[in-house]
């Protein structure tokens, strides 16, 4: 088969996300329909809302800017000091290509995850314990 004509098939096949799905679906024994369905479901970082969070200044800022790439209670789950937040919001400017957020913007979302999501106590009851970390 010619290039051009495997081009063309690539450029058909590109326009019907069905006919991949029913490709996909052949190749690993699955029905083309749940091919289509794993190909349209995507994680949408939306599916959550600002008011489902402990309210404060700062709180729809950070909300909208952390759940452009994840969701949000990624960041709940966290328990940072401020000095963490920083560097994890530089690891994510650096490293992932969000947007740097500077000055009062930074101060207000620092201000905000600091006061809501700080480190948590350690456990003084029993329970595992890590043995590297002492």
């Amino acid at each position: 088969m010619s290039l051009r004509k495997v081009l063309f098939a690539a450029a058909r096949i590109a326009r019907r996300p069905y006919i991949l799905a029913a490709a996909l679906a052949v190749c690993v024994g699955s029905s083309a329909a749940d091919a289509q369905l794993h190909l349209q479901k995507q994680f949408v970082p939306r599916d959550e809302s600002p008011e489902e969070f402990p309210d404060g200044p700062g709180r729809d800022e950070t909300f909208y800017l952390c759940t452009a790439c994840h969701n949000f209670k990624l960041v709940a789950a966290q328990g940072l000091n401020r000095r963490q937040w920083d560097e994890s919001f530089q690891l994510m400017i650096d490293k992932h290509g969000m947007a740097n957020i500077e000055g009062d913007d930074r101060k207000l979302i620092l201000d905000y995850l600091e006061k809501t999501y700080p480190p948590r106590a350690p456990s003084t009851g029993g329970g595992w314990k890590n043995p590297f970390i002492k």
